[in-house]
């Protein structure tokens, strides 16, 4: 199946006001129309900015997180349906810096998915191994693991989500997985979709691991590569332009 390519910048907790205005600026200047999807996420603390910024052009407006509320006393929490109201299209969900830093089990990832899905945004679901769990070979079973939480809670919605594989010592390290080694864990997900939904070959399964402008091209060219969730190299214009070159 021909299915556009996804590439979105993982912001993480970098920017300012001047500094988003700027970075994205660039990005409209040199992105013309992209032949793959274009997707930023900010700290959610920018979104009105981004939205305004973005009004027109062909870069979508993302998340990185979202409550697993719907509505309430949960101090600090953002829901679904506030983030619809700014045009949100993408929301990470499951990202590994905060299963480490804010305890979110699986179960809680898969019901941040569900509760994207029902407010009309697409989570992109994030797994990946330790390195610690990849020398142990249990690579594919943390994965698989993590993605069967999201896809028992979701049912046949799960062929609406993107996946993201970014082996957790491979984030911010400057550490690659080979290509091989990434479209190997690509593979093993691509099958344990095709067991629930016969809509797997159109689900986007995106690499998040220190993929950059000199890698990009080569790991994109994997068969069950879709994409990437770019860190670091999404806040350098002329990197995170590059890949989306790469990924058309």
């Amino acid at each position: 199946m021909n299915k556009r390519k996804l590439i979105v910048g993982n912001w993480k907790m970098n920017g300012s006001l001047a500094a988003n205005e700027s970075l994205v600026r660039e990005l409209l200047a040199g992105i013309g129309q992209p032949r793959c999807e274009v997707a930023v996420c900010p700290p959610g603390i920018y979104l009105a900015q981004l939205q305004a910024l973005l009004a027109g052009s062909p870069i979508e407006l993302g998340v990185q997180n979202v409550s697993t509320h719907e509505v309430g006393a949960f101090t600090g929490d953002v829901s679904a349906e506030m983030l619809k109201d700014f045009g949100v299209r993408y929301a990470i969900v499951g990202h590994s810096e905060r299963r480490q830093h804010q305890a979110e089990s699986d179960v809680h990832v898969a019901i941040k998915a569900k509760r994207a899905l029902a407010a009309g945004i697409t989570p992109i679901v994030c797994v990946g191994e330790t390195l610690r769990e990849r020398e142990e070979g249990m690579t594919d079973f943390i994965v698989k693991r993590q993605l069967a939480a999201v896809i028992h809670l979701n049912g046949h919605c799960s062929s609406e989500i993107v996946v993201a594989y970014e082996p957790v010592w491979a984030i911010g390290t400057g550490q690659t997985a080979t290509p091989e080694q990434a479209q190997q864990v690509h593979a093993v997900l691509r099958a344990q979709l095709k067991g629930v939904t016969e809509h797997a070959d159109r689900v986007r399964i995106l690499y998040g691991g220190s993929m950059n402008a000199a890698n990009a091209a080569e790991l994109l060219a994997q068969p069950d590569i879709d994409g990437g969730l770019i860190g670091g190299a999404s806040l350098k214009a002329a990197d995170f332009l590059k890949i989306v070159g790469a990924a058309a």
